[in-house]
């Protein structure tokens, strides 16, 4: 027996191999590699999956950018379109209440109290994206009482309202393009010149037309010379309604109409 057996175990480590010793590991087939399948498996996983994370964030906030401007956008088109109410109206009418101060008439303080109830409907209520369904009649009523004082005999006006119009929204100024051609175009000093309005509150819908004749000297071009314009109008429904409203036009030789049902 060794009478030192640590000094073998410790010296003798450190000592050269003897001659013809092996010197790799006793088993190298059991050494793992540092870099192996699974680990490259596992680096892609994690890579691939942040990187998906982060062009997802790019994404989401370039969609997020995209959907401001094209609010910004389409608020600024629908302030343009609302902007292009026909200034002709105000003059005609501040002539026509002029004439009635001028004779001293009884209507001159309500035709003044009108207009001044639709310049503030139009500078307020018309800013905003939707108004109750009971001011914009309001307002399409005070407008055709201030037509009536510019007319002759010869045109009668039937505006009729059916359905109950509390609680219902509706994009502000929309009707006034059709309300305002019918009378642009449709009135006539020497032949008869009927106006027949209608607005019928449904159970989540609208139905609204507007029927006028057409006379000799106004059947061209009925439906492009108004003050906003019925192109105009088609393109505010576009933008507000989408697919969700139904707008026909029924131009024939005699008579003009618009029928428009929308969500309310």
């Amino acid at each position: 027996m060794d009478a030192f057996p640590g000094y073998h175990l410790f010296f003798g480590s450190l000592l050269p191999p003897a001659p013809g010793a092996r010197t790799g590991p006793p088993n190298p087939g059991r050494v793992r590699p540092l870099v192996s399948a699974g680990n490259i498996a596992i680096f892609l996983l994690v890579f691939v999956f942040s990187t998906g994370i982060k062009v997802i964030n790019e994404w989401l906030r370039s969609e997020q950018r995209n959907k401001e401007i094209a609010n910004e956008k389409l608020k600024a088109e629908l302030s343009f379109l609302k902007a292009q109410i026909n200034p002709h109206f105000l003059f005609n009418t501040l002539n026509n209440i002029y004439a009635l101060a001028s004779d001293q008439s009884e209507h001159t303080a309500p035709a003044v109290m009108k207009l001044s109830s639709i310049m503030r409907y139009v500078l307020s209520e018309a800013r905003n994206d939707m108004v109750p369904l009971e001011k914009e009649i309001q307002f399409t009523s005070h407008f055709i009482e201030l037509q009536k004082m510019r007319l002759t005999d010869k045109t009668s006006i039937e505006f009729t309202v059916k359905g109950d119009p509390i609680g219902r929204q509706i994009v502000p100024l929309l009707l006034l393009p059709f309300v305002e051609n019918a009378f642009k175009y449709g009135i006539s000093t020497r032949e008869y010149s009927p106006i027949r309005i209608l607005l019928e509150i449904k159970k989540d819908s609208m139905y609204f037309s507007v029927t006028n004749n057409k006379h000799i000297n106004t059947s061209l071009k009925v439906a492009d010379n108004t003050g906003i314009g019925i192109s105009n109008t088609k393109r505010r429904l576009d933008l507000m309604y989408e697919d969700r409203y139904e707008l026909k036009i029924d131009d024939k030789a005699g008579e003009f109409s618009v029928h428009l049902n929308i969500p309310v």
